[in-house]
């Protein structure tokens, strides 16, 4: 028997430090305290998160769940060694999608796996994950924090979101009212969001061989400040409209971009077409489509390229729905919606193959540009001749319309 085998050994000398863990929870607990809703039981340290819904309030309630990462913009978080704006971006992906079935979130639960906890770290990302749920109106009730020695690289993880809302039945939006005619109308995203960072990261850090603290002129900022801006919350801004209006359907432009998100509130029989020059494309966008020479119809079907939420209306309530959104108070904005810089810079263009327009030919349901691209979507990105509501923060990206109208 060696003498490394008579050493008693503990969990600490396997690489786990129930200590540190401990550390974290007591330096997270009054940011977590911070967003609890009347309806929350009890206080952390038990086996689960205890909500009591509010039954009273609804005549047929529905639970709506989701859940989410953030993907490879971990890695930027890391070569920054910035950690706390990415918690945003964990509850933002899972609240902004709940909430396009017209769910208020209520609560939210974290997993965050870490090769070795570093109390300090690890509370930095849950203030982060308290302050986005503060932010969108649900409770922080629980969460997780696993150390996986040896599993992750040193001073790397990941982190994964969970939650819960409630919609009444009778103002669920399921697309079912889609209808041809209807409007499109935009929010405005924050910048990059959640999606895409496997393509940002190839171009910024492979073709151009940029950092992290790279200025960018066009930017304003470094490439890692511009890179790292948290997902914009939507619920504060869409609540509203939900409970005020009817609305047809509702995107969340994640990954897929406009082609592949859109079309999935879109009846059978319905496609939609996008007026792309209804706002001004992001100045991250050119840059990354630029440096990285990447197909525009690539861009739309990878980013969100400036509109991070899309709301589907008819036509008699799109004036109301988009002067009622410019009323909605948004976090960070002062009372008004939040439009990022880049959306008002008069001097950006935008590219030349928006300008020419993408055409949708349906029934064979091909995109075609000037240029020659060609790919079976049953969304496109194109040049409307349609109403333009680009006007206000509410951007309209045109119209749905049916297979028989071509």
């Amino acid at each position: 028997m060696s003498e490394q085998s008579k050493k008693q050994m503990t969990y600490a000398d396997a690489g786990v430090d129930i200590d540190a863990g401990n550390r974290a929870v007591e330096l997270m607990k009054e940011s977590v305290r911070a967003t609890y809703r009347p309806e929350v039981i009890g206080d952390l340290g038990g086996f689960g998160g205890l909500f009591a819904l509010n039954s009273g309030k609804y005549q047929e309630p529905i639970l709506v769940s989701g859940t989410d990462g953030v993907g490879t913009k971990l890695k930027l978080a890391f070569m920054a060694d910035k950690h706390n704006t990415i918690g945003q971006d964990a509850v933002a992906m899972c609240v902004n999608d709940i909430l396009v079935q017209g769910a208020e979130p209520l609560f939210f639960l974290d997993y965050i796996a870490v090769d070795k906890v570093d109390a300090e770290k690890v509370a930095n990302i849950v203030q982060g994950v308290a302050k986005a749920c503060q932010e969108s109106g649900c409770a922080l009730i629980g969460g997780e924090t696993a150390e996986m020695a040896g599993f992750y690289s040193q001073g790397e993880y990941d982190i994964a979101g969970f939650c819960v809302g409630v919609v009444e039945k009778s103002k669920m939006i399921t697309g079912d009212k889609v209808a041809p005619g209807d409007v499109l109308l935009g929010l405005p995203s924050s910048g990059v969001h959640s999606n895409g960072f496997s393509l940002v990261r190839k171009i910024c850090f492979e073709v151009m061989n940029y950092d992290m603290s790279t200025e960018i002129p066009e930017f304003g900022c470094s490439l890692g400040e511009k890179l790292l801006t948290p997902t914009r919350l939507y619920p504060k801004s869409c609540l509203p409209l939900i409970e005020k209006f009817d609305l047809h359907g509702m995107v969340h432009i994640t990954g897929g971009g406009f082609y592949d998100n859109i079309p999935r509130i879109l009846p059978e029989k319905c496609d939609a077409e996008i007026n792309a020059a209804a706002w001004e494309i992001p100045v991250v966008f050119k840059k990354l489509q630029e440096w990285g020479n990447v197909p525009w119809a690539e861009m739309y079907r990878t980013f969100n390229m400036g509109v991070g939420m899309v709301l589907v209306v008819a036509p008699e309530e799109a004036d109301a729905v988009r002067l009622g959104g410019n009323s909605v108070p948004d976090a960070g904005s002062g009372g008004a919606v939040y439009i990022p810089p880049e959306l008002h810079d008069p001097g950006v263009g935008l590219p030349p193959c928006v300008h020419q327009g993408l055409q949708l030919f349906l029934g064979q349901a091909v995109v075609q540009s000037a240029h020659g691209f060609q790919r079976p979507h049953r969304a496109a990105v194109a040049q409307g001749q349609l109403r333009d509501f680009a006007l206000l923060p509410e951007m309209a990206v045109n119209a749905v319309f049916d297979h028989g109208d071509m």
